[in-house]
């Protein structure tokens, strides 16, 4: 049997994407899955998908920029659930551009969601982790973490940061037996890219992203990182195309 196996995994950014193909990995291998995004609609659709192949399923509609939100997420898994075990934390932005553009209010939408978002949701797991002296904490992070690229300043700036938190986090938690795992994806075939305003610069991204791979591959590297025993922590995963370069 799976080490996923009964195992409770909260999922932001669900609706879509990575958190969606996590979703459906993880609960076809017996988790139940705790799905969280601000579109009811695919949240609902989501959990009947899971639900009809023998899964389970719950979804709350949360905005990670809400603290608040965040918390009652946690909350809500408790109340149904009784324990978190996993946390993925995978809601994120990408409206590239140029810095001299000075677009400010997508600087502060990429701060809150990107880092604030993942802030949060450590905030509001890691009490009962702690009690429970186990637990599991998932940050997506990006390729653009690990090197920046042009028009990329400031998101690589959040995805950087995202990797000195779950850094820190796991020198700080190691002794409680909690596993902290950073996912930095490559090109991925994501509704990332819609969130782009210069449609110039969008099109060419657009263009270089035809070599994505699918969301179900970092799924995959999520599900590994979740089945090893738990005197074992996957701590860094990059997983991309192949073929990119860089």
């Amino acid at each position: 049997m799976s080490n996923i196996h009964d195992k409770v995994v909260i999922i932001t950014g669900a609706s879509s994407g990575i958190g969606e193909a996590t979703a459906k990995k993880l609960a076809s291998k017996g988790a139940k899955v705790v799905l969280a995004a601000r579109r009811k609609e695919q949240l609902k659709k989501l959990q009947e998908e899971i639900q009809n192949k023998g899964g389970q399923a719950i979804y709350k509609v949360t905005d990670v920029v809400s603290h608040e939100q965040v918390e009652e997420l946690a909350n809500y898994t408790l109340k149904e659930f009784g324990k978190i075990d996993v946390m993925v934390n995978n809601a994120g932005v990408m409206p590239l551009s140029p810095v001299h553009q000075k677009k400010i209010n997508e600087w502060d939408k990429m701060i809150d969601v990107n880092i604030k978002g993942v802030l949060y949701g450590i905030a509001a797991v890691l009490p009962s982790m702690r009690e429970r002296k186990e637990g599991h904490i998932i940050n997506v992070s990006s390729i653009a973490g690990h090197l920046v690229f042009p028009a990329g300043a400031v998101y690589s700036g959040t995805k950087f940061a995202v990797r000195a938190i779950t850094e820190g986090l796991r020198i700080e938690e190691a002794s409680n037996n909690i596993r902290t795992t950073i996912i930095s994806p490559g090109t991925i075939t994501t509704e990332l890219l819609e969130s782009i305003s210069d449609l110039e610069l969008k099109s060419a991204i657009v263009e270089d992203s035809k070599i994505g791979i699918e969301p179900a591959s970092i799924a995959r590297a999520i599900a590994f990182a979740i089945e090893q025993p738990s005197d074992v922590a996957i701590n860094e995963m990059i997983v991309r195309p192949t073929i990119q370069e860089l």
